[in-house]
């Protein structure tokens, strides 16, 4: 059926439901698991005021700032998809739309799946917050399974 599941993740608890299921699933259907996170680049009006502050590599120390804490992240990732006897590909992407990156990993790696997790606002909270697992669902041309949490 799915023979390579990309799950994405934010590193939320709801997120993380939406890992343990896509690993459960692929344990199932014996398919190959890539985790992408997706954070997005640090705004250019920071950027400018650090510079004129003298700070000239802001987005360096941010990018670097990424990747250390992510460090972490995809530690625990690697160790959840262990528990499963999966070994997951884990990609980090810095990009302005995470829907899009989201969409561009997911056929850049062949992926036929993509689960992920929504908190399920609806309304004005949506439309003020956003909400990227909807934008998924609407570019994506491969299913997409959106786990949320019980009672949500």
């Amino acid at each position: 059926m799915y023979t390579h599941i990309l799950i994405a993740t934010d590193g939320s608890a709801l997120a993380g439901l939406g890992l343990d299921h896509g690993l459960a699933l692929a344990v199932k259907l014996g398919a190959k698991v890539t985790v992408v996170t997706v954070t997005e680049p640090m705004d250019q009006r920071i950027v400018h005021a650090a510079a004129i502050a003298g700070v000239h590599d802001a987005t360096e120390k941010y990018e670097e700032s990424v990747a250390k804490d992510l460090a972490g992240r995809f530690d625990e990732i690697r160790s959840r998809a262990a528990g499963h006897g999966i070994a997951a590909e884990v990609v980090s992407l810095i990009d302005a739309s995470p829907a899009g990156a989201i969409i561009a990993q997911c056929a850049a790696s062949g992926c036929d799946l993509i689960v992920m997790s929504s908190h399920g606002r609806r309304g004005l909270t949506r439309l003020l917050l956003g909400s990227q697992t909807s934008e998924v669902l609407g570019l994506s041309t491969v299913p997409v399974l959106v786990v949320r949490q019980a009672g949500a």
